[in-house]
């Protein structure tokens, strides 16, 4: 039922949409569209965790506090045996006071394990919070997946997809994880730090401030130079995910075309532009790190030459400079802090805009209450009937694919829908599934119109057999369950039986219980039809859409799924989409396609009678075989 055949010609694929050979997409975007408000809404994430954000601020004040308390301490201890080495130098006899000293190095030694108590408390929440928030913001992701049309699987690449759910929310988290408490101390201690050099000498703060618009200028420079590459990365980073997938899933294509090289090439050609874009985009952004020493070492070194000068002069005391020089040394490693967050944070807010492009996607949208209610209905009672009213619908805007079609649809009836490749066979019975939205026209099921119904009311209608069989990895009594989880024991085997799959399950070496591996080559393609089949019998669908799927397999098996498919179909509206004729002859009513349009429909000796499209579709594949054995 969740399978839907995507293939269709009209349908604009994902390599329409600017992708090269082999899966490549286009050229990388420039930078990020909406910085700020990309921030301010990564921002509104936090609301829910408001109260532990400001203890988080207030253990990072009383952390950062202590930290910033501790060099002044520091130039006391050395002031008072700075004053005792020069009383003794100057001939006076002076004894140490090891009272204060001990006392200084006491308050010293509890202003660090309180700092780091504080800093370990502040770390630990703030994990917690940036856990909770990109688990809200994975949950959010996984919703709106699970709401976007298909339409939207169709124009993206599925590595792209992967990507920014996986590699663009895993560096939100770390950003949010390491960074947000950095910057949160860093901004505590570039005020605390001044505060406490004002304290000692205004006119040497000032000195150390007038640097402050250098650091501002090389890191708002290398940022904005390095976030073009920042976002040329992450793409890279998607299309080289979406290749790998591509190629891996599809690796006996590959094999048997022989495209290994070109796959491989086209692998190091993505490779190198993800390479290169990594290479430019860290290799700017750390260009902040020696920029930011260099002018941290100009402050220094004017700091040491005028401190000195006034320390012979006697204006400012040992003790002072160096807790001073201290403090100006750390002044700098919360800059330094702040230009890496602010470089960490060029990434995360292009990896932000690549998320919320997802939540900002136009969904799927049901109606709010169905104005019609569907009656419990007898077993005895008829339903299925679909009925068809002039229904239009193209994927692009400028290409009609079905165009003003109508066709009623008795309950119970086999409908089988035949025509050329291209015809809009598929496209109809995703119409049906509503994985498309009509542009014009309506439908409906047992006289309920199915625009009033929800996606989830209509789809449990349907059961859907594709040629495309989808099975996930797990073991086969949940594959056959997945048509009805709260089925029991008995359900399950007794839809396996009528499929035809219970024989071959049992020879299994953990019968229902063998576990399907990720591609699910331990078990033979017929054998994944008869799953399906058994799964659709289990769901007991009031219609079917089935896609003949014994093209691939043997005849003895062919004949076991037709069978399967028999019993699926009793007292069932089936749609058919037949491949070869010889199968639907029995159908109530044969609908042949061409071009979106319905052209002919009757049962098969009225098609026949005709001598029209499906006369001649039905000899061409009966009269070539036999001509060739003629000759």
């Amino acid at each position: 039922m969740s399978q839907v055949k995507s293939q269709q010609n009209q349908r604009p694929a994902a390599g329409m949409m600017g992708r090269g050979p082999m899966g490549m997409m286009g050229a990388p975007t420039a930078k990020a569209k909406r910085f700020r408000p990309t921030l301010k809404r990564l921002l509104t994430w936090f609301q829910p965790f408001r109260m532990r954000l400001l203890m988080v601020f207030v253990l990072a004040i009383l952390s950062t506090g202590f930290t910033i308390a501790s060099p002044k301490l520091m130039g006391s201890a050395i002031d008072i045996i700075t004053q005792t080495l020069m009383l003794r130098l100057s001939g006076q006899a002076a004894e140490f006071d090891n009272q204060a000293i001990g006392q200084v190095l006491l308050w010293l030694l509890s202003f660090y394990l309180l700092s780091s108590l504080f800093m370990f408390c502040t770390q630990w929440i703030m994990a917690g919070v940036s856990q909770r928030t990109v688990h809200a913001m994975r949950n959010a992701v996984g919703a709106k997946l699970r709401r976007l049309p298909l339409s939207y699987y169709d124009s993206h690449s599925h590595g792209d997809i992967l990507s920014r759910v996986t590699n663009d929310l895993d560096t939100i988290s770390t950003t949010l994880q390491q960074s947000a408490t950095q910057a949160i101390t860093s901004v505590i201690q570039l005020v605390g730090f001044i505060i406490m050099m004002l304290t000692i000498s205004p006119a040497l703060t000032l000195v150390v401030i007038a640097t402050l618009p250098l650091y501002a200028v090389a890191t708002v420079f290398i940022a904005k130079k390095s976030q073009s590459h920042f976002v040329a990365q992450q793409k890279h980073l998607g299309q080289l995910s979406g290749h790998v997938e591509e190629m891996f899933s599809g690796q006996v294509v590959v094999k048997a075309f022989g495209h290994e090289e070109n796959s491989i090439n086209t692998f190091e050609t993505i490779n190198e532009n993800y390479s290169q874009a990594y290479r430019r985009a860290n290799f700017i952004s750390g260009i902040i790190f020696p920029a930011m020493s260099f002018i941290s070492n100009l402050g220094y070194v004017l700091i040491s030459v005028v401190g000195g000068l006034w320390i012979t002069s006697g204006r400012l005391s040992v003790g002072s400079i160096v807790a001073f020089i201290q403090y100006s040394r750390s002044f700098t490693q919360p800059i330094l802090q702040t230009a890496n967050i602010a470089n960490i944070l060029q990434s995360t807010i292009a990896c932000a805009e690549r998320v919320f492009e997802i939540l900002d996607e136009q969904e799927e949208k049901d109606p709010v209450l169905s104005r019609f209610t569907p009656k419990p209905h007898k077993e005895q009672e008829l339903r299925g009937a679909v009925r068809l009213n002039n229904i239009s619908f193209r994927y692009q805007a400028d290409q009609p694919l079905i165009d003003g079609l109508s066709l009623d649809v008795e309950p119970r009836h086999i409908v089988a829908i035949v025509g050329p490749t291209g015809a809009g066979k598929t496209t109809l019975v995703n119409l049906l599934m509503r994985f498309y939205e009509l542009d014009s026209g309506d439908f409906s099921i047992d006289g309920q119109p199915a625009q009033e119904l929800s996606r989830s009311e209509l789809r449990s209608r349907f059961g859907m057999v594709l040629q495309d069989t989808w099975l996930f990895g797990g073991s086969i009594y949940e594959n056959i369950a997945f048509g009805r989880p709260d089925a029991t024991d008995d359900e399950v085997i007794a839809a396996a039986t009528a499929a035809h799959a219970d024989h071959f399950i049992r020879t299994l070496p953990d019968g229902y219980q063998t576990i399907l591996n990720e591609e699910v080559s331990n078990i033979s393609q017929g054998q994944k039809q008869l799953l399906t089949i058994a799964r659709a019998i289990l769901a007991n669908p009031d219609i079917l859409i089935l896609d003949e799927a014994t093209s691939s397999v043997d005849t003895r098996t062919e004949m076991q799924i037709q069978q399967a498919m028999k019993k699926l179909m009793k007292n069932r509206t089936s749609f058919v989409i037949a491949h070869r004729l010889s199968t639907i002859q029995d159908a109530e009513k044969i609908l042949v396609m061409n071009e979106g349009k319905i052209i002919e429909q009757g049962t098969h000796v009225e098609l026949m009678a005709l001598r029209g499209f499906y006369y001649e579709l039905f000899l061409s594949q009966f009269s070539e075989p036999q001509a060739a054995l003629a000759s």
